[in-house]
């Protein structure tokens, strides 16, 4: 007698680790929506507003400053430890407001309008940041997936690809600033519908214990790196907000400006994950230290060496580094932090908020009267230089 034999299942994958995965896409699309699309895609849209509103420099930095100040008094706000009601609720909400108001910024062609757009965009892209990386992160750990926190982090490089990508085709095609602006915030909304069904409502998780008191600013290495971190606020939210400026007003580079804001996207995407490694290899301060001298590096090619290969290089130098020591600095304050870290954490985002705040408006000013970036961008790589230094001491 025979006997036929049975064929095998196909192999499915856990519950859990589907679950675990559809979680950092989740992270991913909030990321890429509010970071990557929301605060980034002014980078690429402001040389089409500079040429058709007439703006200066000037202008143009303190829309992005604003922007920034928002980021500063949402993060600040988001770090409440009192915050009602369900953080889930508060992510969709946050994802809202910022699509909306990056949409809105076609719909109006004043200052004041730019300015309160900004800032409200601004403000909600911080309640994204700190909400859906609470959010992700918790429900990856309680999976025993903590590993895909890199594919959360990588939504702002995705987002930043995606909107380059977006805003160069309608260029292309003829569309005007305003168009610009009303498409980012389509493909915004259109995130936060997928972000909304990947992180459904979940069990409350009941909140860690306080942790015991101390004084986190008291240690010499930690106000060090809060200072560092300022610096480094500053030195990288000028190349970052007028790259694709720098390249539209320069004719012997303007030819890869459609790429430029693309490569510096796809640099930024993996980068979280390759400065971790680093870190793991060597330690925390000294990936800060090396990714901000890799930076400056790429801050000075932006003006110093500007052929086609060398912009791309800053590109990929400047977008390979920011988001490495945004996370670096974050994780090092944690570690440095005596008893609860909350308030380092709070140091850290007010003093590289400040950075990032001062940066445009300075960086616009100066432009403005010298007639280009030089100065502005070696200001930048000094102030990434001294947070190297002092990271590292």
């Amino acid at each position: 007698m025979t006997t036929t034999p049975t064929k095998p299942e196909p192999m499915r994958r856990p519950i859990g680790e589907t679950r675990a995965i559809s979680t950092a896409i989740g992270g991913l699309l909030a990321m890429a929506a509010a970071i990557g699309v929301g605060r980034f895609v002014y980078t690429p849209i402001v040389p089409a507003m500079i040429e058709a509103l007439d703006l200066s420099k000037t202008q143009a930095g303190l829309i992005a400053s604003a922007n920034f100040l928002g980021y500063l008094i949402g993060a600040l706000l988001a770090a409440m430890p009192t915050l009602p009601g369900s953080r889930r609720l508060w992510l969709l909400c946050a994802l809202t407001v910022s699509s909306l108001t990056t949409g809105a910024m076609g719909l109006f062609e004043t200052m004041p309008m730019f300015l309160v757009q900004r800032f409200v965009g601004g403000a909600a892209s911080a309640f994204v940041l700190i909400i859906a990386s609470t959010v992700v992160l918790e429900r990856l750990a309680t999976a025993g997936r903590s590993g895909l926190s890199a594919v959360h982090f990588a939504g702002v490089g995705s987002g930043i690809a995606v909107s380059a990508a977006l805003v160069t085709a309608m260029l292309l095609l003829g569309h005007d600033w305003r168009s610009l602006w009303l498409a980012s915030g389509a493909v915004s909304l259109l995130a936060l519908l997928a972000v909304a069904i990947l992180l459904p409502v979940r069990a409350a998780i009941p909140a860690p214990l306080p942790a015991r008191g101390g004084d986190v600013a008291g240690d010499a290495s930690l106000r060090r790196l809060i200072i560092a971190y300022g610096l480094f606020g500053f030195g990288y939210i000028i190349t970052t907000t007028f790259l694709v400026t720098i390249v539209r007003i320069t004719p012997v580079i303007r030819g890869v400006e459609p790429v430029i804001w693309i490569v510096f996207g796809l640099a930024a995407a993996p980068s979280v994950a390759l400065w971790a490694w680093i870190a793991r290899r060597f330690s925390i301060s000294a990936a800060f230290a090396l990714a901000c001298v890799i930076e400056a590096a790429g801050v000075l090619a932006s003006v110093a060496w500007q052929t086609a290969i060398g912009i791309l290089v800053a590109a990929i130098l400047v977008g390979g580094t920011f988001m490495g020591i945004t996370a670096l600095g974050l994780i090092h304050a944690r570690a440095l932090a005596t008893g609860e870290p909350r308030r380092a954490l709070a140091l850290m985002t007010g003093t590289f908020g400040l950075g990032q705040i001062i940066g445009p408006a300075f960086a616009g000013i100066v432009s403005d009267s010298l007639g280009s970036f030089t100065v502005p961008s070696i200001a930048a790589a000094a102030a990434l230089l001294l947070a190297a230094a002092l990271a590292r001491n």
